[in-house]
C-alpha cells in the first residue's frame, strides 16, 4: 500500500468519524434513579440536556437523597452514552479497539 492510498484511507476514516460524532450529538439517552423519580437525559457525546424530577422527591429535608439520586441518574445516562458511542465506533473500526478512538464523550 502506498502513502497516498494510506492518506486517502485516513481522510475517509476522519470524515466517517466526524459523521459519527455529529450523529451522536443528535441522539439522546436517558438515565434514571429512584425507580424513575429522577431522570437525566444526555446526548451521545455526554452533554446533559435535561433533568426531570418527580415532585415527590423535592423535599428540603431530603436534599442529600435528591443529590444522590441526581448523581446516580446522571452516571446511568453517561454510562449508556459511552456504550452507545462504543457501538457506533465499532461500525467504523470493524470492532477493533483502537486507543484514543473508543470514546466520543467530552
Amino acid at each position: 500500500m502506498d502513502i497516498s492510498s494510506m492518506m486517502e484511507q485516513a481522510k475517509s476514516m476522519q470524515q466517517k468519524m466526524a459523521g459519527i460524532q455529529e450523529a451522536l450529538s443528535k441522539k439522546t439517552i436517558t438515565g434514571n434513579a429512584g425507580g424513575g423519580m429522577v431522570e437525566v437525559t444526555v446526548n451521545g457525546q455526554g452533554d446533559v440536556l435535561r433533568v426531570k424530577l418527580e415532585p415527590i422527591v423535592i423535599d428540603v429535608e431530603e436534599a442529600e437523597m435528591l443529590q444522590d439520586l441526581i448523581t446516580a441518574a446522571t452516571n446511568d445516562a453517561l454510562r449508556k452514552a459511552k456504550e452507545l458511542s462504543k457501538q457506533e465506533l465499532a461500525q467504523l473500526t470493524g470492532g477493533l479497539n483502537i486507543p484514543g478512538l473508543t470514546n466520543f464523550l467530552r
